[in-house]
């Protein structure tokens, strides 16, 4: 049986969606939305400039992945993660990410690991010019980094999963430095234990990236909001 080949109008529509797909999510990951923002069809037809159609199957897709949500009555909004979730997808990532570190340790290449220097100096350079936007981007191309080095598909598939940039445009503490004091050191922290290939020094290192990220966020602030707002039973309010 012959296989059948895709016709070029039905190849040109797939890649609309997958372009529109990908500058869309990239939009999400960098807070280009707030939190819970509710997006329309014809906002993102002119955003994205394609088709309403395209744009569906977009939302469908992010809304799968777990970037969106969509309710009747509500239409498609951006996520919103309460302090039990935010909290669970930090503490996977923290798992998650010192697992591939490890693995990073053990596979790197030499290439890869002058990729890896090349954007701690970008790093350092953006954190001197107070380019807050520019020193996030290097971050998660860091991040990114490491996990290509790890050579561990599934496992990296999972951290993508997580959505952890929307918990962190989520739950940020406005009124603090960023990037936070420590930041650069531990990301060189990372590298140095990377480049000696020591699987163990680099899983500790990015543990501890990972969990001082965590605890910079808003998350005590708000369970406590929360608490008073929603009392756990038996309990009652203050007058």
């Amino acid at each position: 049986m012959s296989e059948v080949t895709p016709r070029p109008e039905d190849q040109s529509s797939a890649s609309r969606v997958d372009k529109a797909y990908h500058d869309l999510r990239s939009r999400l990951l960098s807070g280009h939305f707030a939190p819970n923002a509710r997006l329309t069809e014809a906002e993102l037809t002119s955003l994205l400039d394609v088709s309403r159609g395209t744009v569906r199957s977009v939302l469908v897709r992010l809304a799968h992945e777990g970037y969106l949500t969509s309710e009747p009555n509500r239409g498609v909004r951006t996520r919103v993660f309460t302090v039990d979730e935010a909290l669970a997808v930090l503490e996977a990532r923290e798992v998650l990410e010192s697992a591939l570190a490890r693995a990073a340790a053990e596979r790197v290449t030499d290439l890869e690991l002058e990729a890896l220097a090349r954007t701690c100096d970008q790093m350092r350079a953006a954190e001197y010019a107070r380019n807050a936007a520019e020193y996030s981007r290097l971050n998660r191309e860091f991040h990114r980094q490491v996990r290509a080095a790890a050579r561990q598909p599934i496992l990296s598939g999972f951290v993508d999963a997580l959505v952890y940039p929307l918990v962190m445009r989520q739950y940020r503490d406005l009124t603090t430095r960023h990037p936070r004091a420590d930041s650069l050191s531990e990301h060189l922290a990372i590298l140095a234990a990377v480049q000696t290939r020591n699987p163990a020094a680099s899983a500790a290192a990015m543990r501890h990236h990972v969990s001082s990220a965590r605890r910079a966020l808003l998350l005590n602030t708000h369970r406590a909001a929360e608490q008073t707002e929603h009392p756990p039973a038996g309990e009652k309010r203050g007058r």
